[in-house]
């Protein structure tokens, strides 16, 4: 462990610490399960590339969002890199002799302010479905592979090397032997690396490479290119290496990075996109790269060229050539003139393009937005609202029922999406841009979740759709500063109160009205160079004007007038009254652009903050982790048991346990049971990718990450009596439910989507219930719910087998699977449905489906709001937890019309199951004794089943009155409103018609 200290004062040892091991056994929340709820809005992807032989198959690398295969031309994409311990991908390749082999290059192959690395190269042997990391651990950022078209073994790897500062593990690599060995063909120093390598179709020994010196600062938007970018050429497959210069911009005139293609068709045309100052703009050659002139220098076609530098040939015509930038363009002239392709207003910003080499029509294009395929030759395109990728910097919630999700979207927008849909899942009905700016922070006003802030700074009112400009300058004077991502926030205390920052913290409590200034500038006047910058560090740098901001700002959960906040320059400062005085407390360790990435308030008391400090940007993968519990008069430095090459940029407490941690690093969310002691994965079934921040909802966690769109733990109440309780891997144990919320999970009344349009998924349909065995368990489990006068209710067991499915007309695949108690080691989370017990009557599907998670339509009544105990039996032992049933709080019904509804529902659940006892019962009878004097008469009582559950059966027998009773049971339980007077004598009607039944019986019985 790494501790750091302002002053050297007695290490605080929380109390939790002393009652935990050191590693909480993950088997306690095995079961525990983060879920997706979208949006469906594709993020910035780089990596594509499609199967020629299998022309509906397609791949995609997202810059922080793994690897996606599609087999239906884009209809639908589906992930099949989520167990690998990265992604952040830069491309994807497959061999061109085999579809079954395929490359990834991990770490996006992008130099930009929000950029994540990877970890090397992968390979795949059956299409994606199994990968084997192959080394080039070091090289972070992967900018291209490329396969020779007839040995998939012989594989060049372009590596860009650490995008903020110098490595030897960078420049042109080669594989001869699929992998397993890999050599540095074309380098030239620690601060070049290579952005593309391209094998000749048609001669796999000539190759192309573009090495590009590029450089990330330490602060935003701070970059440079070195002297040894330029355009390399090999003959003899990778031994020996040309620069081509005849033609081309050279370094003293601005060259940077460079884009290029080859067609395939005739290897002697290539085209290039070059970034280098006046002289950018498009080349040709027509002499296999010998020499170059430019054909366009319009910035439409080759603008923005350090990110895009995408050009491709028509496979059939070297004079049909494309180019992306902020719009696709095509030439059909060999570059001369130009038409778009594809575009919209705002600006898609497109990253790469296959084209089918056996049919040019058909075209995969990566964008910023996503991936989108054409099959007709750019008429038509498939959609980039279908990959859940999006990439957000920030998340929060509002209080509304139920809560929703906002953040800024890198590239699109923003977003508002519902934690649950009403109809069984979260589609793109549950979502609405929020008028924020693509990178910033959301704040939903906590007394009206109408009104949204956020970015730099607008107010936006969902119910007129309206969005207002509140910035607290209307021209820029030039005294305050603003990156991309600025603190907008809310009081915990005050909810009048919004801050919002720059350079200065201001703050309104009207709305945005009026703001006053409550902070100088609180960012470092003088600074150091960090050591990353390396060859690029000049005395320039060390006067240049102030570029540091305020980065996260966190206002005390109990103080209205504490406030803490931390720059991006590596500041850490608090103020005590409100912003009248400020006190710098950064510590020590902490130096010049270390990034206070975020920072939470103690929950607990007014001296505890705990800093999130991401040094990516100095060229530091190590994760940074500061806690101060006497208001930064000490730190210490808790990264105990997280990975050493994982920032963080997230901290926060659990709002109810002192000192239950959660923390995002660039990979996987992390848990601290002992105040940050010891921190341990949960990770979970989440795919790796960055976490930027993630926000405690009552008992949620909520997570926005950089790639993957938002996430959702629902039900983190395990976590805190784990923290709470000395718990013990060595017995069982029954946790303690949270309320347990009568709702309805799928309230549509039409007919279901289609189960290709994507969906995010809602919580748990139920009451979740926890328990865990330890590692020696064997035996039947047995789990009993009882109501508030104990009586049992429902009860489930190990040894119980799932019901028979009947011949339904309809896929099975929109059945959800059912759920056995579980008697296996480990934790476990069982749902019960807040329902009596179920009829034994054939299951029946709901109009309203969801692919692969549709129940059976009830057939027993809900159960009233109130105190419930459940009850666990583990091998003899017998354990007891209460916990509430508590109502949709949308609903407004009163309790006594409830319980009229509940009365009336359990009289006819009553019925139901008498009547299915007494059929039981007359077809014993029947098949006992065929030939008696009784028959007629049983079988006038017993009736006639075939007209089915919906048809019209006046007749007064058990067949007759099952199908009233559960017909009558339905439009009772169908909305939890109070019950007609129709319905009430439609009861009563039943109840008389029932004891009739029953005397005839009786005397039949007899």
């Amino acid at each position: 462990m790494n501790w750091s200290f302002r002053f050297l004062l007695p290490v605080f040892i929380s109390a939790i610490a002393q009652t935990l091991p050191a590693q909480v056994p993950a088997t306690l929340f095995q079961e525990m399960q983060w879920r997706m709820i979208g949006p469906h809005r594709g993020g910035r992807t780089v990596g594509a590339v499609g199967v020629p032989q299998q022309p509906n198959v397609f791949y995609i690398g997202v810059n922080n969002g793994g690897v996606w295969k599609t087999t239906d031309y884009g209809r639908t994409w589906f992930p099949i890199f989520d167990d690998q311990p990265t992604g952040s991908i830069g491309d994807v390749a497959v061999a061109p002799s085999n579809p079954d082999i395929l490359y990834v290059g991990s770490g996006e192959g992008l130099q930009r302010p929000d950029l994540s690395v990877g970890n090397g190269i992968y390979k795949s042997t059956d299409a994606g479905k199994t990968w084997q990391h192959i080394g080039l651990t070091d090289v972070q950022q992967v900018g291209a592979v490329a396969i020779d078209p007839t040995n998939p073994n012989r594989v060049f790897v372009a590596a860009m090397g650490h995008p903020y500062g110098p490595n030897a593990e960078r420049g042109i690599f080669r594989t001869l032997d699929g992998g397993q060995t890999w050599k540095k063909v074309l380098y030239k120093d620690d601060n070049t690396g290579a952005v593309q390598v391209v094998i000749d179709p048609k001669n796999p020994n000539i190759v192309f490479a573009d090495l590009w010196a590029g450089r990330q600062g330490p602060w935003e938007n701070g970059e440079w290119n070195g002297p040894q970018s330029g355009l390399f050429k090999s003959v003899d497959g990778g031994y020996t290496w040309t620069k081509i210069t005849r033609g081309l911009p050279t370094v003293e005139q601005g060259l940077g990075r460079i884009g290029f293609c080859i067609a395939p068709g005739n290897p002697n045309r290539m085209y290039a996109t070059v970034d280098a100052g006046e002289y950018s703009g498009m080349y040709r050659s027509d002499d296999a790269g010998e020499s170059w002139y430019s054909i366009s220098n319009d910035g439409r076609y080759w603008g923005r060229g350090s990110d895009f530098a995408e050009v491709k040939v028509d496979p059939q015509n070297e004079d049909i050539v494309y180019t992306a930038n902020v719009v696709v363009w095509r030439s059909e002239d060999g570059g001369h003139h130009w038409k778009d392709f594809r575009g919209a207003p705002g600006g898609d910003d497109y990253h790469r393009i296959w084209i089918n080499p056996n049919n040019s029509d058909i075209i995969l294009i990566a964008a910023d937005q996503g991936a989108i395929i054409t099959v007709n030759g750019g008429q038509t395109f498939s959609s980039w609202y279908n990959q859940p990728t999006a990439q957000f910097y920030h998340v929060s919630t509002d209080n509304a029922f139920p809560y929703n999700v906002y953040g800024g979207q890198q590239e699109s927008g923003s977003i508002g999406i519902a934690s649950r849909g009403n109809d069984g899942q979260i589609t793109f009905r549950e979502w609405h841009p929020v008028g924020v700016e693509e990178y910033g922070y959301v704040a939903a006003d906590p007394l009206n979740p109408n009104i949204i802030y956020g970015g730099k700074i607008t107010k936006y009112d969902k119910r007129t759709g309206q969005v207002q400009n509140i910035a607290p300058e209307v021209v820029r004077s030039g005294k305050y500063r603003f990156i991309r991502t600025a603190p907008v926030l809310f009081s915990p205390v005050s909810p009048h109160t919004l801050y919002f920052a720059g350079n200065v913290i201001f703050k309104t409590n009207n709305g945005g009205m009026s703001w006053k200034v409550i902070s100088p500038d609180l960012t470092r006047s003088e600074w150091d160079i960090p050591a990353s910058v390396g060859i690029y560090t000049t005395p320039a740098l060390k006067t240049m004007h102030r570029r540091g901001v305020i980065y996260t700002i966190a206002p005390s959960y109990t103080d209205s007038n504490t406030i803490w906040c931390g720059t991006d320059d590596g500041y850490i400062q608090i103020t005590r009254d409100g912003g009248e005085s400020w006190k710098n407390i950064t510590p020590a360790t902490i130096t010049s652009w270390s990034k206070i990435s975020l920072m939470d308030c103690g929950h607990f008391d007014n001296n505890t903050v705990y800093a999130a400090v991401n040094r990516i940007r100095c060229d530091d993968l190590h994760p940074h982790i500061y806690i101060t519990h006497n208001g930064g008069q000490t730190w210490e430095e808790k990264v105990n048991g997280l990975p050493g090459n994982e920032p963080i940029n997230v901290l926060r407490e659990d709002t109810k346990v002192k000192g239950l941690l959660f923390a995002g690093s660039e990979n996987a969310v992390y848990v601290s049971f002992d105040d940050g002691n010891h921190w341990q994965s949960l990770r979970l079934n989440m795919p790796a990718t960055s976490i930027r921040d993630l926000v405690i909802k009552d008992d949620d966690i909520v997570v926005a990450t950089h790639g993957r769109s938002f996430w959702v733990l629902d039900n983190i109440t395990p976590l805190r009596q784990i923290a709470q309780q000395r718990l013990t891997v060595h017995n069982a144990y029954l946790f303690k439910p949270q309320n347990a919320m009568r709702i309805r999970w799928n309230m549509n009344t039409d007919t279901p989507l289609p189960q290709e349009e994507p969906a995010g998924k809602n919580p748990p349909d139920g009451a979740m219930i926890d328990y865990y065995l330890p590692a020696n368990y064997s035996g039947t489990v047995i789990l009993t719910i009882k109501d508030a006068t104990g009586n049992i209710i429902r009860s489930y067991a190990s040894t119980d087998t799932p019901y028979a499915i009947p011949k339904v007309n309809i896929p099975k695949y929109w059945i959800r699977p059912q759920q056995i108690l579980s008697a296996q080691p480990g934790m476990h989370r069982f749902l019960w449905d807040v329902h009596l017990a179920p009829l034994p009557v054939p299951p029946a599907y709901p109009i309203a489906a969801i692919y692969s998670n549709t129940a059976p339509l009830t057939t027993a009544p809900w159960v009233m709001p109130g105190k419930y105990t459940v009850v666990l039996q583990a091998k003899g032992k017998i354990m007891e937890q209460q916990f509430n049933v508590v109502m949709d709080p949308r609903v407004t019904t009163a309790t006594a019309d409830l319980l009229r509804q509940y009365r009336l529902a359990n009289q006819c659940y009553e019925v139901s199951k008498t009547c299915l006892a007494r059929l039981q019962t007359i077809q014993q009878l029947l098949q006992k004794e065929p030939n008696s004097a009784n028959v007629p008469a049983i079988k006038n009582l017993q009736g006639n089943n075939a007209i089915g559950r919906r048809g019209v059966n006046n007749e007064n027998t058990y067949h007759a009155l099952l199908q009233q009773s559960r017909n009558i049971m339905d439009m009772l339980e169908e909305a939890d409103m109070p019950p007609t007077q129709t319905i009430e004598l439609a009861v009563q009607q039943l109840n008389t018609n029932f004891n009739r039944l029953a005397q005839q019986w009786k005397a039949i019985a007899r």
